[in-house]
């Protein structure tokens, strides 16, 4: 392995983690390059949320890998700690049947969990103050990273364990020789390569395409918001707010972070690799329409006012579930990409596995979940075939 040669398209968190990985496994060489800077895409306008608590074995597996990782970076990577404040997930009375029926699921795989009513909620959190019908599941282990402190700390870690970083490479192609993927074609010509792992998020079919592969994968604009200082911290799990329609948690300096989405829009398709995230623009009523709806629950939302708007995309496969592993007849080529909102809560993980199957071409855990072979060739065409507004996409809150 030590004279092989990974390539990582993507400097994302998942390539970023890939990498750092595979750097850690001692790898051989190992390189990663970015069409812009490193975390020019999503991953920087991320919210940063991560919980455990689910709704597959899959997922529930890989999310407490993630949870003891960042843990372990936090310990590791100079400038970043991880927010171990919780992770509470709120629901109306229709949404809690539905989670309820994953309870036995998170007690089977030893999930920690607490189920707290409103009147709970209030005396947990003072400065929450959620309607009476409003359910809480509480994942004690959850909590958030700010992405301003972690990506740069991962692209520091990775550069110092001998990961090349190139930036302002765009990856025009796919080489495959021979039946096996072998590198990547640049504006600057090609580069080979043992194993390619894509992670380019939602230009991954756009990168993917000269291969003929095409994966039932749609892409929505989303949109947070960082406040402007209040006079002292505002003590809050992160929230995923289901029931209004976005998520809160605190950020640095005394603000607060939400975000949420608009779920009358239309996919985005994302048409060229040329596309930049800031192209992108947010209705001006959104960030009016998410303060009337998360002040009822954080009424210091009402005292402070919105400073800062990132507007990115979130990535959807017609399942909900994650892509990431190999792909059939194109052996060299592994896919990590369409992680919801929760690519920033998945990276740890994502990244890890990738590395083992580069390494060993086994998991820690089963991944079948997740294969990028397990949807059929109509599934794919008739997904594609339909506009969908978000409203109608598969839900997935971090």
């Amino acid at each position: 392995m030590r004279s092989a040669t990974a390539l990582i398209i993507g400097g994302g968190v998942i390539g970023l983690s890939t990498a750092y990985h595979l750097a850690r496994k001692g790898f051989g060489r190992i390189l990663l390059v970015e069409k812009d800077h490193i975390g020019a895409g999503s991953s920087s306008r991320a919210g940063g949320i991560i919980t455990s608590l689910l709704w597959t074995e899959a997922g529930v597996l890989a999310r407490k890998i993630s949870l003891d990782l960042y843990r372990e970076l936090s310990a590791e990577l100079p400038g970043y700690r991880f927010q171990d404040v919780g992770c509470l997930n709120l629901f109306d009375p229709r949404s809690w049947l539905e989670r309820t029926t994953l309870l036995p699921l998170y007690d089977r795989l030893a999930v920690p969990y607490e189920v707290l009513t409103a009147e709970e909620l209030r005396y947990r959190w003072p400065a929450l103050t959620p309607d009476d019908a409003i359910i809480g599941l509480h994942d004690p282990l959850g909590g958030y990273s700010e992405p301003s402190e972690y990506i740069p700390a991962l692209a520091q870690r990775i550069a110092a364990l001998g990961v090349e970083l190139r930036e302002g490479v765009t990856v025009t192609g796919l080489v495959e020789q021979q039946g096996r993927i072998s590198g990547i074609t640049t504006q600057d010509g090609v580069v080979e390569a043992d194993m390619v792992v894509c992670t380019t998020h939602a230009w991954t079919r756009n990168v993917l395409a000269g291969l003929g592969i095409s994966l039932p994968v749609k892409a929505f604009v989303h949109q947070r918001y960082v406040t402007t200082p209040l006079p002292a911290a505002v003590v809050l799990p992160a929230i995923n707010a289901n029931p209004q329609g976005g998520y809160i948690r605190p950020a640095a300096g005394n603000r607060l972070l939400a975000g949420g989405e608009t779920a009358d829009r239309e996919e985005y398709r994302v048409a060229t690799l040329d596309f930049q995230m800031t192209s992108l623009t947010a209705p001006d009523r959104v960030k009016a329409d998410l303060a009337a709806n998360l002040t009822p629950l954080v009424p210091a939302l009402g005292q402070t006012s919105w400073e800062t708007e990132q507007v990115g995309l979130i990535c959807f496969s017609v399942d909900g579930e994650p892509i990431l592993g190999p792909v059939a007849g194109h052996p060299g080529l592994l896919l990590g990409c369409a992680f919801h909102s929760g690519g920033f809560a998945y990276n740890p993980v994502a990244g890890l596995l990738l590395a083992e199957l580069i390494t060993t071409g086994q998991t820690s855990i089963d991944i079948s979940a997740f294969s990028p072979n397990r949807f059929t060739a109509d599934v794919t065409a008739d997904y594609l075939a339909t506009t969908v507004t978000q409203a109608h996409a598969v839900r997935r809150r971090h």
